[in-house]
């Protein structure tokens, strides 16, 4: 029987190899695609049943990687755990606020940068995790 900390190293690798890949192409599809996904930002905070949908479908699968991957820890392994915390808060956050959503929504679609940075973080983030899940 594997020791606990192998159990969680061997989670920690098997979601950085889930969400690596999946940061990567998403930050590379908002990089070449942003006025795309400026217009779609739009469309989606203009309506509240698909905030709701979305907040369903964030919170569920967040709190599943908040209970199994809770780990606290200097090293790369935080930032699955953080990605999670963030993802669930701003599921939660969609549900119960719907309208500060749309508010909110609409500055960030009218700041210019807002997908260029968003497409950065992602880009980092699923290098950093991909890297950790697959060449190291």
């Amino acid at each position: 029987m594997p020791a606990k900390g192998q159990d969680t190293m061997q989670t920690s690798l098997f979601l950085a190899r889930l969400i690596g890949p999946t940061l990567l192409i998403i930050g590379i599809s908002i990089l070449l695609n942003r006025e795309a996904f400026r217009t779609m930002a739009g469309e989606f905070i203009g309506s509240r049943a698909l905030i709701y949908v979305a907040g369903v479908l964030a919170f569920m699968p967040a709190l599943a990687l908040v209970l199994a991957h809770n780990i606290w820890v200097a090293d790369w392994r935080v930032l699955i755990t953080l990605i999670g915390w963030f993802a669930l808060i701003t599921g939660g956050f969609r549900l119960l606020f719907p309208q500060e959503v749309m508010r909110l929504g609409r500055r960030a679609v009218a700041n210019p940068n807002t997908f260029l940075i968003a497409s950065i973080v992602m880009l980092i983030l699923g290098a950093i995790l991909s890297f950790y899940g697959y060449a190291r």
